[in-house]
């Protein structure tokens, strides 16, 4: 299961690639406990979407960010998790 750490580096990334993307969806990377994530930020009507895979394993993950919520399927597991909650474990 992806937990809201593994998660953090792309939750956190979302307000500084946001203003970047403009039309394109660049894709961006991070590594976790010797996993690679790389991941695509979209901005929907409802909110921000983070899709991708981690790899070498090539798990997909796709994310809703919403209303300061977090949540949607990593790996065939649902999560869910607030934003701050993210950005706090980033920083630690």
């Amino acid at each position: 299961m992806l937990s809201k750490f593994i998660i953090a580096g792309a939750v956190s990334a979302i307000a500084a690639t946001a203003a970047q993307a403009g039309d394109a969806t660049p894709k961006q990377r991070f590594t976790h406990e010797g996993y690679t994530y790389v991941y695509q930020v979209k901005d929907t009507k409802t909110g921000q979407v983070i899709s991708g895979r981690r790899y070498p394993d090539a798990v997909a993950f796709n994310l809703a960010v919403k209303n300061g919520k977090v949540s949607g399927i990593s790996g065939g597991q649902s999560v869910a998790f607030n934003v701050e909650e993210a950005r706090g474990a980033a920083s630690e």
